[in-house]
């Protein structure tokens, strides 16, 4: 982008992750969600998004997330060697409106003028280079007022996207195009003739513009949402390299789409349409529709065998899955779910992901793999009294020093070498060694090492939730809550 760099100044990425992908259950879950996984390439979404928004004509970005991800989403980044210059935590989801507003806010205090691109970080594009092509003319327009859209070409008549529909070209920034409206996700009917006009596009939700702009139109088109994001924002402290918004005064943010908010209601809303591959991996036959196919279409991921099939996407994330003689199925089996359902009808995955809540099912938004700041566990056996875990500590990383009132917990390590601290005694143990820690005893597991430490963790007592943690120190100053 530098060659053809057209202002001086720097545009800041603002990636937003706060949301679930439930229509990609039962591998997208709330607790680690799509865009914090490899989904459409080697890197998890998060990552593409960021590395794609990298260069001389960027700053380092800004996220807003959801703090239960927080630590995951900061590993990701310095694993492909970038350094947030903030990672803002919502404490709970409100839309994207205030999302923006307290990103606006963060960068008006350094640049009240700044240019910011908000995107979110669950998002595919496949032509990098006609992407920046589209931010470089959407940047021009921002700098004369404008609050710019990325329109995506259409390529099929979707009901799933929002239209927006152009108007006249901007004379000052070819390109670019006055916006007649916004269309919500239409019918079949609709739709198609949206794309037999020729001037609609898919709304794709990524937006450039001044901090400042979006401000002032926030503030006359929705003050309330202006006002609590200021006060939560004010109201917030730095926790570690994060920064924590106020829960109290972010609850009384109205909960609202920047479309509905600011891009609908202004009259400085532009367009730049742009032909770039994009996709917002919304479901599973995306992902069949994006996947490898075999000769017969099927789209197999993992140990996955399938004969006399056709138009079927299978993914194992463990063992082998088999199928037979079936055709347009979605088959997902992770450790301790299995998903089918019928290809067309994986828009209603979600209504699964409602029906595990209502139930109060841990496998609607807890993974078995979970993540901690340290590393991640799995569940391996759980039965009444018992459970097995394999824990894996990330090098250079411990738990916390803790204990528990109603289980105790026999360690042994099958890779690396665990450092314990167990009462008064501290010791390492290596591979194929073991220890047992009783009920009530302090404990700390840590790898000091360079490789990953992984123990098998067997837990046995009357209770086994992981809030039967008492954390008495805690170097990611976590509460005495998991």
């Amino acid at each position: 982008m530098a060659a053809e760099k057209k202002t001086a100044e720097l545009i800041t990425p603002v990636l937003l992750s706060g949301g679930s992908g439930t229509r990609l259950w039962p591998v997208s879950r709330a607790l680690h969600p799509k865009q914090l996984q490899a989904l459409s390439g080697e890197r998890t979404m998060l990552q593409e998004t960021a590395l794609r928004l990298k260069g001389p004509d960027f700053a380092a970005p800004m996220v807003v997330c959801n703090d239960e991800h927080r630590f995951t989403i900061a590993a990701q980044l310095q694993s492909v060697g970038l350094t947030p210059q903030s990672i803002i935590l919502e404490p709970m989801g409100r839309n994207t409106a205030p999302a923006a507003a307290v990103a606006a806010l963060t960068l008006s205090e350094k640049s009240p003028d700044g240019l910011m691109l908000l995107a979110a970080s669950d998002h595919v594009i496949d032509d990098v280079k006609a992407f920046h092509a589209a931010v470089r003319i959407a940047a021009k327009a921002a700098c004369e007022g404008h609050l710019v859209s990325i329109g995506v070409t259409p390529t099929r008549a979707e009901t799933g996207y929002g239209y927006i529909d152009r108007g006249a070209g901007l004379p000052s920034v070819p390109g670019a195009f006055a916006v007649k409206r916004f269309v919500e996700k239409p019918d079949r009917t609709t739709a198609e003739s949206f794309i037999s006009a020729g001037t609609y596009l898919w709304n794709a939700s990524i937006f450039l513009f001044r901090a400042g702009t979006y401000l002032k139109e926030l503030k006359q088109y929705a003050p309330e949402v202006l006002e609590q994001s200021r006060a939560a924002l004010a109201e917030g402290r730095h926790d570690l390299d994060f920064l924590r918004l106020d829960r109290n005064t972010f609850a009384k943010c109205p909960s609202i789409s920047i479309d509905y908010a600011v891009m609908e209601r202004t009259r400085h809303s532009a367009v730049v349409p742009a032909d770039i591959g994009w996709s917002d991996v919304g479901s599973w036959s995306v992902l069949w529709e994006r996947g490898t196919k075999d000769a017969n279409g099927n789209v197999a991921i993992g140990d996955v065998i399938i004969e006399d099939g056709r138009g079927n996407l299978v993914r194992s994330d463990s063992r082998l899955v088999a199928a037979l003689g079936v055709e347009n199925l979605v088959i997902v089996a992770t450790n301790d779910a299995v998903l089918v359902a019928a290809r067309e009808r994986d828009q209603d995955v979600k209504r699964i992901v409602d029906s595990l809540l209502k139930a109060g099912r841990n496998e609607a938004s807890q993974p078995s793999r979970v993540y901690r700041p340290w590393g991640s566990f799995e569940t391996l056996h759980l039965a009444d009294r018992s459970q097995v875990k394999l824990i894996e500590v990330s090098p250079g990383c411990a738990l916390s020093l803790q204990y528990h009132h109603k289980r105790a917990e026999h360690w042994v390590v099958v890779e690396g070498e665990a450092w314990i601290t167990r009462g008064a005694e501290a010791f390492a143990l290596k591979e194929n060694e073991s220890t047992f820690i009783p009920i009530l005893m302090p404990h700390r597991l840590e790898n000091r090492n360079d490789a990953p430490l992984r123990i098998i963790e067997v837990q046995v007592g009357s209770y086994l939730g992981e809030d039967d943690i008492v954390r008495l120190e805690d170097r990611y100053k976590r509460t005495d809550k998991p």
